[in-house]
């Protein structure tokens, strides 16, 4: 029988990280590979972790106390993690262990060299790979030696590294345990790091090679330079030789030492090419066996490779899944870059949005990803796609022709020969007629009303036959000819305006101000409409009052608690008429899982309260107005200034035609969007009423849980009432690594991540790039906001964000300008941005972490960069 302290290595694989750490299971799991030497050893188990930490009087109650602190409380974290510390180390080893311990050590050579390792449970995970959180001694000497390291290991398991990020990826201390593992010392010639995938540019058919002499601490620790091989389909592609002029070595007494390289051999390779690439084929074996690409750890011993631990390389953006023995290359454009989120989505989230699209999506990372490979080979249909995606987001059009520039990546075929089939082209133009706008908007409302009336008596495995239905509508609905045509007519209104008056006038982005307060903008209403909600509650000193307490409100009580204060009947009936048009909308709102706004309406009461401090009584009449005025004062300057030009009757007419034109069309923009949104609560609704009936008959722990399942899957649960817990588990670990990754805008099947870059010699030094989308140029104080919901806007305030969609436009009547991160010229954010004439710079690479939250800005919305002040 195994003894319950200590396992040997080769007794273990990656199933047992319960009871020997990640470290463990995967030097366990590596023993096994054909072709791979690991170093012999045993592991420490985590039972006696257990057994020493039963130990240590009090260590509950610190727990306790670790648990309520602040992550970004360093101090108060490093001082009672350095005393949880103190008191691990100061107990005894438990004598049981003590005699598992001195036993493995007789078989592996009592008086050897050996290698302490930390090994907790929750490292070298695929979501969480906790690389240097814990501690490793090397060179350990003898029994009572590795009984104190073993002890420190412990120990290490509260180093204050690893406590922080315990805490920001909200894994509870209490369900970690720490294992050690115990190898013989190797003492290498040359040792390093080798990444199986690039970690760069997160290319899977590319490793890297690190390589010094002596042992590994040297690299790890940042003490020399190393030696770089990148090695690609078996041959070196590239390599860098640094002059290593330090290494670490063993001492004899146990320990290690830095010692100075010999003069003439610094320059020399640690490794030969013939060893880099066998390496590297070592690598291929142990990235196939556990499934990922790995960050591994070598040793070169007599020309000899042995492997110290492997793990999986947690930085590296998923690629999404191909049909079995599709070796194709495909080119994927991000959806989440046109939809203004690109936050990670839940699976019933990211399932439901693929059901409905239009087009063929697939997931990556929590993300969709559309696949343009058949668009980029032809350079006729290639030219398009790059246009039209150009225009929008010049960075996706940057990364698109980066992987066309590596030659070969992206195979070319010639465009079909004369007499083909003719290009359908775009939708065809239409009248400018008002009507239309009118017609497709009743169109939407007897569509969804429909859908309202009809998902009521559905139940069951039949709600989700009707919901596929349902889709086949939702997409019929937005794939309307008609509506397309609107889009369009605003769109190309816009871009004509915008070329001509440039070509004619020299004004930049003259539509910006053509576009004031334009009708039928139902995102921009939504805005103003909540500037009105702040008059109603303005002159109620009670309701105000309780609003003010925000932090203690519940949602599912405040709407009913508020009518219960003075006045707060008539707050309610605001906020219920606002929700009953709104409240379907909320942050990330394309992921039906999101919480919307009828579900969670406390989320508006800090924008209610800057409305009514920052606004006085009728300002949404006022700025609709003002907006409107400026746009006709607008139209009468260009057209007047036309005419002095040659043919310049000419030219103002057809300018004055296309004002009209995008006047009339470019609100409707953003209906479509709202459509969907509203079909999306109704949905979810039904969906939510299922879940709870799983919960009722105890097939769900909780409702939400229904948000780890795909539509399908839901489905069969429904059908089955069976549910498979550790898949939803599974889904849940997974989702919260997603959150960590930030999504390129470009991605290929060699898993190459790219964002795009702007090619400009335009901005000045030190200000950073972006596109313009809403002209003018303002100052003032930067506020980094993340989540809508702990926004603190003053008047004058210059929002920065990664994203906005259609719900952040209540914040945009109080704001001076907008930077965000990502977004293109016709995207909401930037439409919400002309609309209420704010000077706006999309696409601003990093502009959250470059900008601090405080510091004054000028955003230049006409020029497309964003200048950084004293």
């Amino acid at each position: 029988m195994t003894d319950p302290y200590v396992w040997d290595l080769e007794e273990v694989d990656e199933t047992r990280v319960a009871v020997v750490g990640g470290k463990g299971a995967h030097l366990g799991g590596l023993s096994r590979i054909e072709g791979i030497r690991v170093p012999d050893g045993f592991c420490v188990t985590t039972d006696a972790f257990r057994r020493a930490m039963a130990e240590v009087r009090s260590l509950d109650d610190r727990l306790d106390e670790l648990s309520r602190l602040d992550p970004d409380d360093r101090e108060a974290i490093r001082m009672l993690s350095a005393h949880m510390r103190r008191m691990i180390e100061e107990i005894a080893v438990p004598g049981d262990v003590t005699v598992a311990i001195t036993r493995a050590l007789g078989r592996f050579g009592e008086q050897g060299a050996y290698a302490v390792r930390s090994s907790a449970t929750a490292e070298d995970l695929p979501t969480a790979s906790f690389a240097g959180q814990q501690d490793t001694y090397l060179n350990v000497l003898g029994p009572t030696a590795v009984l104190q390291h073993i002890s420190r290991c412990w120990a290490s398991m509260f180093t204050e590294r690893a406590v922080v990020y315990r805490q920001r990826n909200g894994i509870d201390h209490r369900t970690v345990d720490m294992a050690v593992v115990v190898q013989r010392m190797v003492f290498p010639d040359a040792s390093g790091i080798l990444f199986t995938a690039d970690p760069v540019t997160g290319n899977r058919k590319v490793a890297t090679v690190d390589a010094g002499f002596g042992l590994g601490e040297a690299l790890v620790s940042g003490l020399v330079n190393p030696d770089v091989f990148t090695v690609r389909d078996g041959e070196v592609v590239a390599r860098t030789i640094a002059a290593k002029e330090r290494a670490v070595h063993a001492l004899p007494a146990g320990g290690t030492r830095e010692v100075a390289v010999d003069v003439r051999q610094r320059e020399r390779p640690a490794l030969t090419d013939e060893q880099a690439v066998r390496l590297v084929g070592l690598g291929r074996r142990i990235e196939a066996h556990f499934g990922c690409p790995q960050d591994i750890e070598w040793c070169l011993v007599d020309d000899g490779f042995r492997i110290v631990q492997s793990r999986p390389i947690t930085t590296l953006f998923p690629l999404p899944v191909l049909a079995n023995g599709d070796s194709e290359n495909h080119v994927y454009v991000s959806v989440g870059h046109q939809q203004m989120m690109t936050d990670a989505m839940k699976p019933l989230g990211f399932s439901m949005w693929q059901l409905t699209a239009m087009v063929p999506m697939l997931e990556a990372g929590g993300r969709l990803f559309v696949d343009v490979t058949r668009r980029l080979v032809s350079p006729a249909s290639r030219d398009g796609l790059l246009d039209v995606l150009g225009k929008g987001d010049p960075l996706v059009r940057d990364a698109l022709e980066t992987v066309l520039g590596q030659g070969g990546f992206v195979p070319s075929i010639a465009d079909v020969a004369p007499g083909g089939p003719p290009s359908t082209g775009g939708p065809a133009p239409i009248e400018t007629d008002p009507a239309v706008v009118t017609e497709l908007i009743e169109r939407s409302r007897t569509s969804i009303a429909a859908l309202e009336r009809d998902i009521r008596a559905k139940e069951g495995p039949a709600l989700f036959g009707f919901l596929l239905e349902a889709f086949e509508e939702h997409k019929r609905v937005l794939g309307d000819p008609l509506s397309m045509q609107a889009i369009m007519a605003g769109m190309d209104a816009t871009w004509w305006l915008n070329d001509k008056l440039w070509q004619w006038l020299g004004e930049k982005n003259a539509a910006d101000t053509l576009t004031l307060s334009a009708p039928d903008n139902i995102t921009s209403e939504m805005g103003l409409a909540l500037l009105d909600v702040a008059d109603v509650i303005r002159p109620l000193p009670e309701v105000l009052a309780f609003l003010r307490d925000v932090e203690h409100l519940e949602d599912a009580t405040f709407l009913d608690e508020l009518a219960k204060t003075a006045g707060g009947g008539e707050a309610r009936d605001a906020i219920e008429a606002y929700l009953d048009r709104y409240g379907m909308r909320c942050v990330g709102e394309i992921d039906i899982t999101r919480p919307r706004w009828r579900e969670r309406p406390t989320t508006l009461v800090p924008v209610i309260l800057d409305n009514v401090r920052s606004f006085g009584p009728g300002a949404a009449g006022r700025r609709f107005e003002e907006g409107r005025r400026k746009a006709l004062q607008k139209e009468q300057d260009v057209l007047s200034r036309l005419r002095t030009l040659p043919d310049g009757d000419r030219k103002a007419d057809e300018t004055r035609r296309m004002i009209d034109r995008v006047r009339t069309f470019i609100g409707y923009r953003e209906y479509p969007k709202y459509g969907i949104v509203s079909r999306y609560f109704v949905y979810k609704q039904a969906l939510l009423a299922e879940a709870e009936r799983l919960v009722r008959e105890n097939v769900l722990p909780e409702k939400e849980d229904a948000y780890y399942l795909t539509f399908q899957e839901l489905h069969e649960a429904v059908r089955s009432n069976r549910v498979d817990e550790q898949l939803i588990q599974r889904r849940k670990e997974a989702f919260r690594s997603y959150r960590a990754l930030t999504p390129p805008r470009v991605l290929t099947s060699d898993g190459e991540a790219l964002t795009g870059a702007y090619r400009r010699d335009d901005v000045p030094a030190g200000a950073l790039a972006g596109l313009p989308v809403s002209a003018g140029t303002v100052e003032g104080r930067a506020r980094v906001v993340l989540d809508m919901a702990e926004a603190d806007l003053e008047a004058g305030d210059i929002l920065v964000t990664v994203f906005t969609d259609p719900s952040w436009s209540p914040l945009f009547v109080g704001i001076a300008g907008l930077v965000t991160e990502v977004g293109g010229l016709m995207t909401h954010g930037a439409v919400i941005a002309r609309e209420y004439g704010l000077p706006a710079v999309v696409g601003v690479d990093r502009a959250t972490r470059l900008i601090r939250d405080g510091q004054r800005i000028r955003v230049h919305g006409t020029d497309g960069y964003v200048e950084l002040l004293p």
